[in-house]
């Protein structure tokens, strides 16, 4: 290796267990907010995200450790970058994510569904306003996605509607 080269990216054994430690953070994460559940994702509390944002700071020096230049920081951002894209393409990804999860199946909420995912009844009924569903008869389906959202489907007379979040004026 040139040695302007050698300089510029450092030690070649600390950039390797850079790349070892931010790939093995990364998949740790991944099987924890794998086994987090998907409600965990879609509807993040101030509880979620506060967790979120201590967690990134709890890992960064297991990912970095004491490479803390410019480097090193870009070296594990970047692979983060590739395992994610390469992770959200693979024929894993079905296992990685996890499979949607119904919720409701005409008009009967399903129990241990609810349980198992951690949608209480309040919450599922919040999702069914939200699609322009007041009663839990009119529902066809209700899916938690793999993304934390909730699909709704309603019974034949009704048709789906579309959410759409709406900025008010005074929070621009």
């Amino acid at each position: 290796m040139a040695p302007h080269l050698r300089e510029a990216l450092g030690d070649p054994m600390t950039v390797l267990f850079t790349l070892l430690r931010v790939a093995a953070v990364y998949l740790a994460l991944l099987v924890y907010l794998r086994l987090s559940g998907k409600k965990v994702l879609g509807q993040m509390t101030p509880l979620d995200l506060l967790t979120l944002l201590l967690l990134s700071n709890v890992v960064q020096n297991a990912m970095i450790g004491p490479d803390n230049s410019l480097t090193g920081g870009l070296l594990g951002a970047g692979l983060l970058l590739l395992l994610d894209r390469g992770l959200s393409r693979s024929p894993l990804r079905r296992e990685l994510l996890g499979q949607p999860t119904l919720l409701v199946h005409e008009g009967q909420p399903l129990a241990a569904n609810l349980a198992h995912e951690g949608v209480d009844l309040g919450e599922l009924m919040a999702a069914l306003r939200e699609h322009g569903v007041e009663r839990l008869e009119d529902v066809q389906t209700a899916v938690l996605e793999v993304d934390g959202t909730i699909s709704v489907v309603p019974r034949d007379h009704l048709t789906p509607k579309r959410v759409r979040k709406v900025r008010s004026s005074r929070n621009r």
